[in-house]
């Protein structure tokens, strides 16, 4: 089954620190992707890939962040999205929970040895933007409250 998990990538960026201690606003320049999140938690930022999709950060204690978009060249729906990843065959991929909205999808499960959690926004402009959170297991009472609000600042134009 082909993937859609997003490309990690980023030509151009523009950044930003928001009101509050510790939270650092991240815009793609490519897609208009913006999510805000803790950086004094992800606080390495990962090299920059070549084609501008996005960008990762790491905590020291293995959890990620990824913040990207993607061209929706299958043109796939939420729901055809979670459809789709729920019903994947990938060798420790499981999808727990998955719920589809008019122009938004979410998921979470096991990938691997890691707890994901994963919003999409699906832009009118045929662009897809997501927030990927991966942690692990032992790290589930650090970072599931902070799941829900840095989901929540998933944006685009």
């Amino acid at each position: 089954m082909k993937r859609l998990f997003p490309i990690l990538a980023l030509a151009a960026v523009s950044a930003a620190t928001s009101a509050g201690a510790g939270q650092f606003t991240y815009t793609n320049q490519r897609f208009g992707t913006v999510c805000t999140f803790p950086d004094d938690i992800f606080s390495i930022r990962e090299p920059e890939p070549e084609n501008g999709d996005g960008q990762q950060w790491s905590a020291p204690d293995g959890a990620s962040l990824t913040c990207s978009g993607i061209l929706n060249i299958d043109d796939d729906t939420p729901k055809s999205f979670v459809a789709a990843e729920k019903a994947s065959t990938e060798p420790g991929f499981k999808v727990t929970y998955g719920k589809a909205g008019k122009d938004w999808a979410v998921l979470s499960g096991f990938k691997g040895d890691t707890i994901f959690y994963e919003r999409r926004l699906f832009g009118r402009d045929g662009v897809v933007r997501t927030v990927w959170i991966e942690y692990p297991p032992a790290l589930k009472s650090k970072y599931d409250p902070l799941v829900g609000a840095i989901a929540g600042s998933l944006k685009g134009p």
